[in-house]
This record gives C-alpha cells, sequence and structure tokens, in this order.
C-alpha cells in the first residue's frame, strides 16, 4: 500500500574535535541543512559552534546544497558543532517501469537534446574525483543493462545486485577507498555503494549523482534506540529523461521514500561532505560523531532495520 501519511522528523547532528594542543585557526564548511524539496520542507534548522566563530556566512553552492563557513580565530582545544532540524517528508509518487525509455537510447538523447535540464544532466556522466568512468563495470552491468531493457527496471536490477553480491562492513573502508577497491573486494558501506552504482551508470552514459542525508532506523527487537547511534547515510540519484530525477538506495535494495532525508546532492562524496575544513596548530585530534533522526510523528508502518553507516 502506498503510504499517504507525511512524516515529521527531529535530527540532531554533532560533531566534536578534542585537540592534543590548542588549534589556533580554524576554517571549516559545513553542509548540514536539510533541502527544501517537492516532496522535503526543511521547517527549522539551527547550527551552534563553539567555540563562538569569529566570522560565519551562508550560501547555496553550485549544486543548490546549503553551506555555512565559519572561522575560530583564536586558540582552543575542542571545537564541537551541533546542528538541529525539523524535516517534513511528504509522500512520493513512483515512476512506473513502462513510462521509461530503453536505457541504451539516453546518451544518445542527452547529446542531441537541448533542453535545460537535459543539458544538467550532462554534467553527472563525467568522471568526477572520487569516480571513474571504468569500461570494467559496464562489463559487469552487462546483465543487468541489455539493449532495449527500460532505463528505470534495468537502474532497480542494479541496485539489487549491488545490494545482493556487496558485503556491508563498516569499517572496511574510509573516504580515501577507491571505486576499483570497493569492486575488486565486493565490500564497503554507503558511501562506497552509491560511488559504485555512480560510476557504473555513468560508464554507461546515464547521469547519476551522489546524494548525503539521513536515514530513520530502528533498534532490533526488544532494544532501546541509544542516543547518537544514528549515522548519515548515502544514496544515488539518476536521471530518467523525461521524469527527471530518481533515487535508488543500493546499501538497502529499496527506492528512498518517507524515511531518507537529503541534506545535499552532488558528483560525489567531496561535493556534499557534512563538515570540511583546515586546521593551524593542534597537532592531532580525536573526532567523535552523534547522530539521531527521530520522527516526531508516528510512521504508517514500523520501519525494517537498515544498513546506514558511512
Amino acid at each position: 500500500m502506498k503510504p499517504t501519511q507525511a512524516m515529521l522528523y527531529h535530527i540532531r547532528h554533532q560533531t566534536t574535535y578534542r585537540y592534543e594542543e590548542p588549534a589556533n585557526l580554524g576554517h571549516n564548511l559545513a553542509r548540514l541543512r536539510p533541502l527544501d524539496l517537492p516532496t522535503q520542507k526543511c521547517l527549522e534548522h539551527k547550527l551552534s559552534v563553539t567555540p563562538t566563530p569569529d566570522f560565519r556566512a551562508a550560501r547555496i553552492d553550485g549544486f543548490g546544497n546549503h553551506t555555512e563557513y565559519f572561522a575560530i580565530q583564536r586558540p582552543h582545544l575542542e571545537m564541537v558543532i551541533t546542528a538541529e532540524s525539523r524535516v517534513e517528508i511528504l509522500p512520493q509518487t513512483q515512476l512506473l517501469l513502462e513510462t521509461c525509455c530503453a536505457w541504451n537510447e539516453v546518451p544518445a538523447l542527452l547529446r542531441a537534446s537541448r533542453a535545460a535540464d537535459h543539458a544538467d544532466a550532462r554534467e553527472f556522466t563525467l568522471a568526477s574525483p572520487y569516480i571513474p568512468v571504468s569500461p570494467a563495470l559496464a562489463t559487469w552491468a552487462a546483465a543487468d543493462f541489455k539493449p532495449g531493457r527500460p532505463l528505470h527496471e534495468a537502474i532497480l536490477a542494479l541496485n539489487s545486485r549491488i545490494f545482493t553480491e556487496f558485503a556491508f562492513k563498516p569499517g572496511f573502508t574510509d573516504v580515501t577507498t577507491s571505486v576499483d577497491q570497493v569492486f575488486r573486494e565486493k565490500a564497503g558501506v554507503c558511501q562506497d555503494f552509491a560511488h559504485l552504482m555512480i560510476a557504473t551508470l555513468r560508464t554507461l552514459g546515464i547521469p547519476a549523482r551522489y546524494v548525503s542525508g539521513y536515514l530513520e532506523t530502528e533498534p532490533p527487537p526488544g532494544k532501546p534506540k541509544l542516543v547518537g547511534a544514528d549515522a548519515s547515510h548515502a544514496w544515488v540519484s539518476a536521471f530518467i529523461p523525461g521524469r527527471g530525477w530518481a533515487e535508488f538506495d543500493p546499501t538497502n535494495n529499496t527506492t528512498p521514500s518517507l524515511r531518507h532525508i537529503v541534506t545535499a546532492r552532488g558528483r560525489d562524496y567531496g561535493d556534499v561532505a557534512p563538515i570540511r575544513g583546515v586546521t593551524t596548530g593542534g597537532t592531532s585530534h580525536q573526532l567523535s560523531v552523534a547522530v539521531d533522526v527521530t520522527a516526531i510523528s508516528p510512521s504508517p508502518s514500523p520501519p525494517p532495520a537498515a544498513r546506514l553507516t558511512s
């Protein structure tokens, strides 16, 4: 049954840096405010930083993401960044498979089209810093992408194949792990599976972009939900000519709906990292992240357990 009830969430994302020696200067960029989309509304958002920044400024980046820059220009042993948001997620209309063109028609269609959305989508067929274009991935995906198969159907098959063939192993990879290594080892986490799926689609000439956000999860049966135990999540958005962008979650073999909350979209993780920065002084540091995604209104049905640690 298609859910008809909107969901309301409270999200708290706290990042703490503790330095071995005082850090003298820090420049940071945060992408922690959920986006306003046709199916998502950010009703409230507050970003708090301790110690209080000496300068801060907000803007929209080239991919439409909310960014906030802040600088701390005095010695500090600890920096705490806390983002709190209240977000409403609306039911989404599901694409019908029969409305899609054949996947192998997409590259020529995009090259010939002068439509603004097609021109924007072409950027997401190119390699990016974290995502290569690899003929080996096209060969691997050939069984799912037979000529004439509807695009949306083929992408769903790839979504399922990654879920089935790749082991979910938190801690097995990090942000520097390449797509080639993930493909070779057949293991990773949500960031890796998103990068792998995007690399495969781009190699086939299909526009695909990286989505960063959160996913509502439930603890194991009989166990309490631990405070701060949630995590950020990553999934994929692919361009369907004539229909726009559609999202896919290969980590959980699903299409995002009421439980996925979008914070940023870009070419790869580098464009959407929740926090990036540079610091002078401080020598080594310890990083800790605590995330809580809490449903304020009840779900239409209990959410299944999900794999989400990035």
